[in-house]
């Protein structure tokens, strides 16, 4: 997290310039309709309440590693709205294989809670999010929605369950002077002050319907 503009320098590349070639592609074979993957996770707006719809602003991160990131989030979802297609802002994906990186991190106990670890996150499992993607296509979804779980939580409550799926010891807290030195600005954002997101849009609109519709159940079944 501390060098967020390096580790996802190529993700914004694909996020600005490959967005830009596909609706081009797009336009000149003729294709009516365009499905693009959001970031929908801790990054809403950090004011107001801790869960956020559609409507609300994203946090661009000014000023942090992760800004490059979040204006590359920024400029997709302008351009394919823009285009008349639909952008799924997924939670922080876990099943199989999607977080082996950061359970191995808990494990190890290199995953902390960062002061009163208040920040939320939203979850989404990779079945859920792949009926919402199929329901995006299948009606031709135009506009934004957040494919998110029932549960925002924050990082206080996520993290020691995690913990426990994965038969690790608790994680060990932080405080934040300690977390700002060791792992940068981005995280001790993420983790006390991150904004999580609201499904009702995409259960609204699209009729979707979860098969997980807590991150307790999913990672209890995925990591037990």
């Amino acid at each position: 997290m501390k060098h967020m503009d390096r580790w996802f320098a190529t993700t914004n590349r694909l996020r600005t310039e490959g967005t830009n070639h596909l609706l081009a592609a797009a336009q000149a074979t003729g294709a009516s309709h365009f499905v693009a993957q959001g970031y929908a996770n801790c990054n809403g707006i950090p004011e107001g309440g801790w869960v956020k719809t559609e409507e609300d602003p994203l946090d661009l991160m000014t000023g942090t590693s992760a800004a490059p990131g979040m204006a590359a989030i920024s400029h997709l979802e302008e351009t394919v709205v823009g285009a008349g297609g639909a952008v799924l802002r997924y939670g922080g994906l876990y099943g199989p294989g999607a977080t082996d990186d950061q359970v191995g991190l808990i494990r190890k106990r290199q995953f902390p809670p960062v002061g009163r670890a208040t920040g939320y996150s939203s979850w989404m499992h990779l079945d859920d999010a792949a009926s919402a993607n199929v329901l995006a296509v299948e009606q031709k979804a135009r506009g934004v929605f957040n494919i998110v779980d029932d549960e925002p939580a924050p990082a206080a409550e996520w993290l020691p369950y995690v913990a426990s799926c994965a038969g690790a010891k608790p994680p060990m807290r932080v405080p934040v002077w300690l977390a700002r030195l060791l792992a940068g600005e981005v995280a001790v954002v993420m983790t006390t002050e991150g904004r999580a997101f609201s499904n009702a849009k995409a259960k609204r609109e699209l009729g979707w319907e979860l098969r997980y519709s807590s991150w307790r159940q999913g990672f209890k079944e995925e990591l037990s």
